[in-house]
């Protein structure tokens, strides 16, 4: 923040006015182009620092949706705007990854809440509402406030069948849904290392659901094994040059830095953890709502509809028919094609699985699955509150992509490894 804002130094509390290096927006930007309008700016101050993906409604499902899309795209025609993503393509948060537009050491921010997702590449990235994209729009800047930094230390290794899905769901039922709000969430520790990039993504998308303003974690090998081979694919002209880049900009945390809170999590102590309806951090092991009937499953959005994600999926239901409905979405175009090179897609339609088109799917609760009344959903997503996938006498309970899938097999909520052969 004290290199966006173009100061030496700042502290926690410190009001800064930051240029931010990226500005996120979606299927929003129709909104907030309406609100730019209305301001005494004709052209963005920066065009070549706006990201626009068309990812929550895709394909959109109401001539409404269409007209909103249309709009964007003749919002991005005149103005210029390079970094545009078109239906298909994915889920901003994992595309812009993907893509190489944010990266270590950069800044962020996004009209989405879930815009901490960029800190598992060690980027500053935060959400903010529609008004103040709009403003950067216009101004190129924003101020924030410099938040705390809560300390999370992660060590050991997690026992077999337990993700990082499981780890957060743990951490916020402890810390309550608020419990970091307005906090930088840093995760460091001999845990964090034995970690892959899908899963590390999970930890700092839904620090958003315990109320953080950013998550991060300093890159290390992994991190930069990531972006060297996922560069080559999306910038092979000039994958060497962004990837020197992204090391050059690249920051560690000091050491002997202040923390505001400081939290120790032995990864070895974890055990498979569900949601339950309707708030994220009403939390219970999975062994305690096991056998709960479920009708239907998800299994995507920007927490969990990676590559890793879709390979645990096939994996439990290769060779298995389906007692429930299954839908699968995959976070990107990328990670359908890896899935589908990999046979993970053909294992999960052989099952009976539904594969949806790369974007949010029913998570915002407008199209490709949304809940009936009364119908109980185990999903993979990242909030669980009434409504959110539909009608709001549906329940939904948020668990790792793993158990969604073997959920779907048997009827209930069950841990993979008691699934009958």
């Amino acid at each position: 923040m004290a290199r966006a804002s173009q100061r030496n130094r700042v502290k926690p509390g410190d009001i800064v006015v930051i240029e931010p290096e990226i500005v996120l927006s979606h299927d929003n930007s129709a909104a907030i182009a309406a609100i730019f309008q209305q301001l005494p700016h004709d052209r963005v101050k920066y065009p070549e620092r706006l990201a626009i993906t068309l990812d929550h409604a895709v394909p959109p499902p109401t001539a409404k949706h269409a007209r909103n899309h249309a709009r964007i795209r003749e919002f991005v025609r005149q103005q210029g705007i390079a970094n545009f993503f078109e239906v298909g393509r994915g889920i901003c948060h994992q595309v812009l990854c993907e893509e190489g537009i944010i990266g270590p050491g950069m800044t962020l921010l996004g009209a989405d809440s879930h815009s901490t997702h960029y800190g598992w590449l060690g980027a500053f990235s935060a959400g903010i509402g529609r008004s103040e994209v709009a403003a950067i729009w216009a101004t190129g800047q924003l101020w924030l406030r410099v938040p705390e930094t809560m300390r999370i230390e992660l060590t050991g290794k997690f026992e077999t069948g337990v993700t990082t899905k499981d780890l957060t769901i743990s951490m916020i039922g402890r810390l309550s849904s608020d419990g970091a709000t307005y906090m930088a969430v840093e995760f460091d520790g001999d845990g964090v290392a034995g970690l892959s990039p899908d899963s590390r993504a999970v930890l700092t998308n839904m620090m958003a659901e315990m109320g953080a303003k950013n998550a991060c974690m300093a890159p290390d090998e992994v991190t930069w094994r990531w972006l060297s081979e996922t560069l080559r694919r999306t910038r092979p002209e000039d994958h060497v040059d962004r990837l020197g880049f992204f090391r050059g900009r690249a920051l560690f945390p000091d050491s002997g830095a202040d923390y505001a809170l400081h939290h120790h999590i032995d990864l070895s102590e974890i055990e498979p953890m569900v949601s339950c309806p309707h708030n994220v951090d009403n939390v219970q092991p999975l062994s305690a709502v096991a056998t709960r009937a479920v009708d239907v499953g998800f299994i995507g959005t920007c927490t969990n509809g990676r590559l890793e994600d879709l390979a645990a999926a096939a994996k439990i239901v290769r060779g298995r028919r389906l007692r429930r409905r299954l839908i699968v979405i995959p976070a990107s175009s990328m990670a359908l094609r890896d899935a589908a090179d990999a046979g993970y897609i053909a294992d999960l339609i052989e099952a009976g699985a539904t594969i949806g088109s790369p974007g949010c799917g029913p998570c915002m609760g407008v199209h490709q699955g949304v809940l009936a009344p009364g119908e109980v959903c185990v999903s993979s997503a990242n909030r669980n509150f009434r409504g959110r996938m539909g009608e709001p006498d549906a329940e939904i309970y948020l668990a790792s992509p793993a158990v969604v899938a073997a959920s779907c097999v048997a009827g209930h909520l069950i841990h993979p490894a008691d699934l009958s052969i």
